[in-house]
């Protein structure tokens, strides 16, 4: 594998179809990402389109970790909040390719998304993610803190409900 490289992602119709492809294979793998099993590839697709619309309205930024040509893994920064939380971001759909798992492909996704927030002048970062094989650990070791768990928050992607993990982390400016 070469070095990963972390962009900001806009609309295209390639990008389109490897973020679809994306969906469509970590929903397929048991990823609680917000979709059922079978993912439809038109609503992928549609899901990116509208993402990728509101990153173009500044709403939200999609970050895309490329390995040379290959779109591997992305992230999405929640930036539109209401008027009494402009200090905070929400990471939302940390996905990686399969066959990239375990390269640290998502470590560098999540520093790129909180260097993002902490340029934006965001000073809390919140994500939440699934009790059964989410990212929990992941989310540890880059130090961000539990602040609880929902039970039989969501059905995962196969059937079933599992709970939500939630968590925080204070980045930049003042603590």
């Amino acid at each position: 594998m070469s070095p990963i490289e972390i962009k900001v992602l806009s609309h295209g119709a390639k990008t389109l179809k490897m973020l679809a492809d994306m969906l469509v294979e970590t929903v397929a793998a048991g990823g609680s990402v917000s979709f059922m099993h079978p993912l439809a590839r038109q609503a992928a697709e549609a899901f990116w389109d509208q993402s990728l619309g509101a990153a173009a309205r500044g709403e939200r930024a999609v970050l895309g970790a490329w390995d040379d040509k290959t779109l591997v893994g992305t992230v999405t920064l929640l930036l539109d909040f209401p008027p009494n939380q402009p200090h905070r971001a929400e990471i939302a759909k940390l996905m990686t390719r399969l066959a990239h798992r375990g390269k640290g492909v998502a470590t560098h996704l999540m520093r790129a998304a909180e260097d993002l927030a902490i340029e934006k002048g965001r000073t809390l970062l919140v994500l939440d993610t699934a009790t059964e094989e989410g990212a929990s650990g992941l989310y540890e070791k880059l130090g961000f803190t539990l602040a609880g768990e929902i039970p039989d928050f969501a059905l995962k992607p196969h059937g079933g409900l599992t709970g939500t993990l939630i968590y925080w982390k204070r980045i930049g400016g003042p603590r």
